[in-house]
C-alpha cells in the first residue's frame, strides 16, 4: 500500500472489518436465511455460504495456507466457485482461477508458475489437472466432512498489502503472466462500487463474465459484501442477447455487468417499458455506440486494466451525450489517479493525445515471479511526494476531454482485445512457430467484416502445408479457445518495412484464394446449395464446404445476425443466433431448415413461458 493514498480506507473502521471475508460474515450473522447465490443447481443462503466457506478454510489452514499462499480453483461458474474463493480468503490465502476448459499444457504452466499449496476442483474436473507438488482436493469431498472441521472461520489476519487473488493475462514474451492483487486494492474497488451505485441488500446482481476475466471479481465481491444476491445464468442464456434480456427481466435483476460486445447487442433490442434493471455496467472493449432514450436503465461505461483491479475510470453514457466519436470512459474512480503523458512522461495539455498512466491504491503488487516485467510496467510516480508511489503504464492512448472525462483512443502496441480478454499476439506466434511445418508466422487483428477477430499469417516451410484443422489442434494443446485465430492466411513471404519489421499495411486481406482450409465437401441438396450461396457471399468466399464451420472462416455474431435475416427471407423460416452457434455448418443448418419446413411453419425456439410473457410486454 503506497503512502497516504487510500488512508480513508483504513481509518473509517478497523482494517479487519474491511476484508471481504469479514463483511460476508457480518451479512451471514445479520441475515443467515437471506438469498446469497442462485444458479442452475439451486439457491444458497448467506448462512450456508458462510458455514461451507468456514469449514473449507479450516481444512486449507491444515494444508499450510497462510498469507500470500496461492490456492488454485478449477471449476465452472457456480456457487461452488464462490464457496471455494471465499474459503481461500478466510484461510488467509490468495486464489487463482484455473479454467477447466484450458488446454492441459496451459494449466500445467500456470500450476508450475505459481506452485500452489492446494488446488480446489469439482470431482468432475479433478482428472483434468496435471499432477505436481500441489495437492488436489475435490470441494464436494471437503464439504462432506462436516463433522471433522469447525464451522467458524480462522481469525481474519490478512494485512492490506497481502494478496487476495492472482489473475493471468496473456504475455508478450510467449507465456502468460500472473498479476498479483492485494486486499487493499480489492477493498477500494468494493467501497467505490457500493458508494457510487448505492448497492444495498435489496439488489439482485449477476455473474456473467468468465471467471478467467477479472470483471468476475467486480461482479461477485462488491455485491455479496453488501448483502445483495448474486444470480448466475446458464451458458445458453449468456450467449443469446434475447434470452439474456428476458432472463434479466424475469429474475428482477437490478444491476448487471455485461461485456461490451454483448452489451452493444442488448442496447439495440426492444425492452419492456418497466423493468427492475436500473444499471447496466459495461467494459473490457471499446464501446462504439450510445444508448437510445427508450432504454429503461442507465448505461455505465468503464475502463481498467487487470493490473489496476478491474476498474480505473467509470461514467454514465446517455443518448444526449452522443457524438461522432466513441463514448468516453468516464473519470477516475476513488483513490485512483489518471495521467495522460508523452514519451518523456510529461503531462500533455488537455485535449492532446498521450499514453494513459494510472496511479493510486488500485495498482497491483506486480507480476508474480517477473521482476523484469514488473519494473517495465510499474514505474516511479514523478507527480507524487509519497515514497514508493508508482504508476502503471497502460500502453493505451487517451486524452482528457473538455468536460474532464477521458477519451480512449486505442493501443500503442500490438495488444488485442478479444471477447474482453487481453491477447498478446506474440504468445500465439510463439506456439504457432513450434509447428514443424511453419517457417514463420504473424498474428494480427482483422476488423474487415465488422468485428475484431484474430488472423494468423503463415509461411510454410518445405513440408506440406498443414490444414486449418491441424493448425487449430496444434494451438489448442497450449492456448485457450479465445486465443486461437479464426483464420489462417498463407503467405509466399512476410512483408517487411525498411526497418525489418512486419509491414502491417501490406498484409493481404483474407480471401478465398489465401485462406488455409480443410478439403471442402460440396453441397448436395437444393437447400444446402442455396444456403452455401448465401453464406459464401457473406464470408466473401468463392467456395464453401458443406461441413466447414461458419465461425472458423471469419464469421462472427454480426454476420450471423445478417445470415439469420437472409435465411428468413429465402426460406421463410426463423432461426435464432443460438441455432447458428449450435449448428455452424451448411449441412447442419440445412437440416434444421428442412425440419422446420416439414412442419410448414416458422418456429422461433422458446426457453420458458416467462420469456414469452416478457416479450409480449415489449409491444
Amino acid at each position: 500500500m503506497q503512502g497516504s493514498v487510500g488512508e480513508e480506507l483504513l481509518t473509517t473502521s478497523s482494517w479487519s472489518e474491511k476484508l471481504v471475508q469479514a463483511r460476508i460474515s457480518l451479512q451471514a450473522l445479520a441475515s443467515p436465511n437471506r438469498l446469497a447465490i442462485c444458479d442452475d443447481s439451486g439457491e444458497l443462503s448467506f448462512g450456508e455460504l458462510e458455514t461451507r466457506a468456514n469449514r473449507l478454510s479450516q481444512q486449507l489452514r491444515l494444508f499450510g495456507v497462510r498469507a500470500d499462499t496461492p490456492v488454485g480453483i478449477c471449476m465452472g461458474q457456480s456457487s461452488w466457485f464462490v464457496i471455494a474463493a471465499l474459503g481461500v480468503l478466510k484461510a488467509g490465502g490468495a486464489y487463482v482461477y484455473l479454467d477447466p476448459e484450458y488446454p492441459r499444457d496451459r494449466l500445467a504452466f500456470m500450476l508450475k508458475d505459481l506452485n500452489p499449496a492446494m488446488v480446489l476442483a469439482t470431482r468432475h474436473n479433478c482428472a483434468r489437472l496435471p499432477e505436481g507438488s500441489w495437492g488436489i482436493l475435490a470441494v464436494e469431498d471437503a464439504l462432506e466432512a462436516t463433522d471433522s472441521y469447525p464451522s467458524d472461520a480462522p481469525a481474519a489476519n490478512s494485512r492490506p498489502e497481502d494478496l487476495a487473488y492472482f489473475i493471468y493475462t496473456s504475455g508478450s514474451t510467449g507465456s502468460p503472466k500472473a498479476v498479483e492483487i492485494t486486499h487493499a486494492s480489492l477493498c477500494n474497488l468494493i467501497d467505490w462500487h457500493q458508494s457510487t451505485f448505492q448497492v444495498t441488500a435489496a439488489d439482485r446482481a449477476t455473474q456473467l463474465a468468465s471467471l478467467a476475466f477479472d470483471a468476475s471479481v467486480w461482479e461477485i465481491w462488491p455485491h455479496l459484501t453488501a448483502g445483495a444476491s448474486l444470480h448466475i445464468p446458464s451458458c445458453k442464456t449468456r450467449t443469446s442477447p434475447e434470452l439474456l434480456r428476458d432472463w434479466l427481466v424475469e429474475k428482477h435483476i437490478t444491476i448487471t455487468f455485461v461485456p461490451t460486445p454483448l452489451a452493444e447487442r442488448l442496447l439495440v433490442l426492444p425492452w419492456p417499458r418497466t423493468t427492475d434493471l436500473q444499471l447496466m455496467l459495461t467494459g473490457a472493449d471499446t464501446l462504439h455506440m450510445y444508448p437510445n432514450n427508450n432504454l429503461p436503465f442507465t448505461l455505465i461505461n468503464n475502463y481498467g486494466p487487470t493490473e489496476c483491479t478491474v476498474v480505473a475510470t467509470s461514467g454514465p453514457v446517455t443518448a444526449e451525450s452522443g457524438s461522432p466519436t466513441v463514448p468516453p470512459i468516464g473519470r477516475p474512480i476513488k483513490n485512483t489517479e489518471i495521467y495522460i503523458l508523452d514519451s518523456e512522461m510529461c503531462s500533455v495539455p488537455k485535449g492532446e493525445v498521450g499514453e494513459i498512466y494510472i496511479g493510486g491504491i488500485s495498482l497491483a503488487r506486480g507480476y508474480h515471479g517477473r521482476p523484469d516485467l514488473t519494473a517495465i510496467s510499474f514505474v516511479s510516480n514523478p507527480f507524487s511526494s509519497e515514497q514508493g508511489a508508482r504508476l502503471y503504464r497502460t500502453g493505451d492512448w487517451g486524452r482528457y476531454l473538455p468536460d474532464g472525462q477521458i477519451g480512449f483512443l486505442g493501443r500503442r502496441d500490438n495488444q488485442i482485445k478479444i471477447r474482453g480478454f487481453r491477447v498478446e499476439p506474440d504468445e500465439i506466434t510463439a506456439v504457432l512457430n513450434r509447428h514443424p511445418a511453419i517457417q514463420v508466422s504473424f498474428v494480427a487483428a482483422d476488423t474487415a467484416k465488422g468485428a475484431e477477430q484474430l488472423v494468423a499469417y503463415i509461411l510454410a516451410g518445405a513440408a506440406e502445408e498443414p490444414s486449418a484443422s491441424e493448425l487449430r489442434a496444434h494451438l489448442a494443446k497450449h492456448l485457450p479457445d479465445y486465443m486461437i485465430p479464426s483464420l489462417f492466411v498463407r503467405l509466399e513471404s512476410l512483408p517487411l518495412t525498411v526497418n525489418g519489421k512486419v509491414d502491417r499495411a501490406a498484409l493481404p486481406q483474407p480471401n478465398s484464394g489465401n485462406i488455409v482450409r480443410d478439403n471442402p465437401t460440396a453441397a448436395e441438396t437444393a437447400i444446402e446449395k442455396d444456403l452455401a450461396t448465401i453464406v459464401s457471399g457473406l464470408l466473401e468466399l468463392d467456395e464453401l464446404g458443406c461441413d466447414e464451420n461458419f465461425f472458423l472462416l471469419g464469421g462472427h455474431s454480426l454476420l450471423g445476425m445478417q445470415l439469420m435475416t437472409k435465411i428468413q427471407n429465402k426460406f421463410n423460416v426463423e432461426l435464432s443466433l443460438l441455432t447458428l452457434f449450435e449448428r455452424p455448418t451448411i449441412r447442419a443448418l440445412a437440416s434444421e431448415i428442412e425440419r422446420l419446413l416439414e412442419r410448414s411453419t416458422a418456429v422461433t425456439p422458446v426457453v420458458t413461458s416467462n420469456s414469452q410473457s416478457s416479450l409480449s410486454s415489449l409491444q
